[in-house]
C-alpha cells in the first residue's frame, strides 16, 4: 500500500508535469492519440515504482527516462503514425488566414527537422528551449555532465538550424 505522502507526492509531480511529458512525446510520436496513451504508461510506470519499496533518487529523471524508452519501443514495434499539421492547434486568433498558414508550415518544418536529429539532440531541443529545463537539470536526466549538455545543446541547436535551411547534417 502506497503512504499518503506518496499519493500527494504524484499528484503534485503529475500535476506539474503531465503536459511536459506529453509534448515531449508528441514531439517524437506526432499522434495525439498514441502520445496520450505513452504519456498514460508513463505516469503508471511511475507510480508502480513509487508503489514498490524501492525510492526513486531523481522522479524527474525517472519519468523522462521510461518516456523516452516507451518512444523508443514505439518505433521498434514499427508502428508510425502521420503527423497531421491540423491537429496543431495556433492560439493567437488575432492571426490573419495567411499568418496562421505561415506559422502552421513553420511548425510542420520544425518538426520534420527535429525528426531528422539524433535522439539525444531531439531531448536536448525540447528539454531547454520548449520545456524550460536548466542545464543541471538536463544534465541528470540525460546522466552527463553539465559542459558535455552545453556542448550537446549547442550541436543539437546547429544541427537543428542546418536541418531548417535544407543542409544535410
Amino acid at each position: 500500500m502506497v503512504s499518503k505522502a506518496r499519493k500527494k507526492f504524484f499528484s503534485k509531480f503529475y500535476d506539474q508535469y503531465v503536459e511536459k511529458i506529453y509534448r515531449f512525446i508528441f514531439l517524437k510520436i506526432n499522434s495525439p492519440e498514441v502520445s496520450q496513451d505513452l504519456t498514460a504508461e508513463t505516469f503508471t510506470r511511475f507510480w508502480k515504482q513509487l508503489e514498490s519499496a524501492t525510492e526513486i533518487e531523481n522522479p524527474r529523471a525517472f519519468v523522462y527516462s521510461v518516456a523516452r524508452h516507451l518512444v523508443i519501443d514505439h518505433y521498434r514495434k514499427g508502428k508510425f503514425e502521420t503527423f497531421k499539421i491540423e491537429s496543431v492547434q495556433i492560439q493567437d486568433q488575432s492571426l490573419g488566414l495567411e499568418q496562421k498558414e505561415i506559422l502552421s508550415s513553420d511548425i510542420k518544418d520544425l518538426k520534420a527537422g527535429l525528426r531528422n536529429l539524433s535522439e539525444d539532440y531531439q531531448d536536448a531541443i525540447i528539454w531547454y528551449y520548449l520545456d524550460g529545463f536548466t542545464v543541471f537539470q538536463i544534465a541528470e536526466m540525460m546522466d552527463k555532465t553539465e559542459n558535455a549538455t552545453r556542448v550537446t545543446i549547442h550541436r543539437a541547436l546547429n544541427a537543428l538550424r542546418a536541418q531548417m535551411e535544407g543542409k544535410n547534417v
